[in-house]
């Protein structure tokens, strides 16, 4: 059974431009990456569980944030590496800098013994199209596609 994940994709209008809300994520990973490695606020599910709800949540958790309005469903994409993600898109606003993100633990540095917290999303920023098809995990693109198509 692949791995199943619900997001939330965020956008708004500034002067007849649409942008999109992105985080990167944290952890020692990721730190130094950038180009290809922004997402969708997004997270696990388990099977039978509600994938909208889902969303919400994870977004909720990866920002500390509500999402609200009218949501638009942009449908699921198998990712590369088999996981299966679900988005719904809504139009809305807010501040990439107030984030504050759920925390997950490692073991840091590898084979040290010690464990260290990071969070699970490290920052966030509204992109345009062009910016945003570069930023975000080659995986995800199709949603940004999805959702400028039902934008007209």
């Amino acid at each position: 059974m692949p791995k199943l994940s619900g997001g939330i994709l965020m956008f708004r209008r500034c002067e007849q431009v649409v942008e999109f809300f992105l985080v990167h994520p944290g952890g020692p990973f990721w730190q130094k990456k950038d180009v290809g490695a922004w997402s969708i606020p997004k997270g696990e599910y388990d099977p039978g569980e509600d994938s909208f709800e889902a969303a919400k949540r994870e977004f909720e958790e990866e920002t500390g944030m509500k999402a609200q309005g009218t949501f638009l469903p942009l449908g699921e994409i198998k990712q590369p590496g088999g996981k299966i993600i679900s988005v719904w898109a809504v139009e809305g606003d807010c501040s990439a800098d107030a984030i504050h993100s759920n925390t997950f633990s490692i073991e840091w540095p590898p084979k040290s013994g010690r464990t260290k917290e990071f969070p699970e999303i490290d920052r966030a920023a509204w992109f345009r199209l062009e910016e945003a098809r570069v930023r975000i995990v080659k995986g995800q693109v199709g949603f940004l596609e999805r959702l400028m198509s039902q934008l007209g």
